[in-house]
């Protein structure tokens, strides 16, 4: 599936859109797409302007990759400035995603930035990829060349990611496939910060699933140059864990805010 067509959506009536998905590594749909074909229908529904700005999903059920998606759109509002959507996608088996966004005309004012890039990361040609899909690259920055001390909590997790390909200069695509690969990184953080779940063989004694995902746009992006993602487990109990990080260009620019809720269990005392 092409790069630029990865998201496409057909219209299936009014405020309503059909998808598909790929199969990916571990079986089912991936919800870092769901996610971002989530945002690309509600931006269907708004003003060219508008530009979305903050996005909250909650992951419902597990999605299949044998059967289409139903994307249905809910105009909560339109505004002159601000216009807010709602999305459900479904399945057969009913709903699998939740998703809320809220779009923006942008205003010309002061850019004031108060997070900062780590400087000494590793550069990402300097960094192995351990990328599982060949649509993005992923290098994670080894433990060993954080920084200790620098951010809050538990569980550090930097990896630089940017999609494989050349995307076409189209800033609601760039923000989709942020969306998307932003998916990829906040539950290992959960369990890097959690004492038992932080060994190299956690995979083999977790169940771990995302159950929202926040996102909150800062500036533009270039989803197909070099960005990393540093994350950290702020807390965990009762099972669930909260992840957050940052996403900054090459150049130190924040281009956004992630917030996720895991949910990380022991595998052997798994439940239903």
């Amino acid at each position: 599936m092409e790069l630029s067509t990865l998201f496409d959506l057909e219209s299936h009536g009014p405020d309503t859109f059909v998808g598909i998905g790929p199969r990916y590594p571990w079986g089912g749909l991936y919800g870092g797409q769901i996610v971002a074909q989530s945002l690309r229908a509600a931006t269907k529904t708004v003003d060219a302007e508008q530009q979305v700005h903050s996005l909250r999903a909650y992951f419902i059920r597990r999605g299949d990759h044998t059967e289409p998606i139903r994307f249905e759109v809910d105009r909560i509002r339109n505004g002159r400035s601000f216009s807010t959507r709602r999305v459900v996608a479904r399945q057969a088996v009913g709903a699998i995603l939740n998703l809320e966004a809220s779009f923006h005309v942008p205003e010309a004012t002061a850019d004031v930035q108060t997070i900062q890039l780590d400087r000494t990361l590793p550069p990402p040609d300097d960094v192995l990829s351990d990328a599982w899909s060949d649509s993005f690259d992923r290098r994670t920055v080894p433990a060993a060349a954080l920084t200790p001390g620098h951010g809050q909590g538990a569980g550090r997790m930097a990896v630089w990611m940017k999609v494989t390909g050349t995307l076409p200069d189209d800033q609601l695509l760039h923000r989709c496939w942020l969306a998307y690969m932003s998916d990829d990184i906040p539950a290992d953080a959960v369990r890097a910060g959690h004492p038992e779940f932080n060994r190299a063989d956690a995979s083999d004694i977790t169940y771990t699933a995302s159950l929202d995902h926040s996102i909150w746009f800062h500036r533009p992006l270039c989803a197909d140059q070099w960005h990393v993602y540093d994350f950290t487990s702020h807390s965990y109990s009762g099972a669930r864990g909260l992840s957050i990080g940052h996403v900054f260009a090459q150049d130190g620019t924040h281009v956004a805010t992630v917030a996720q809720e895991a949910l990380v269990r022991d595998a052997r005392r798994r439940q239903d």
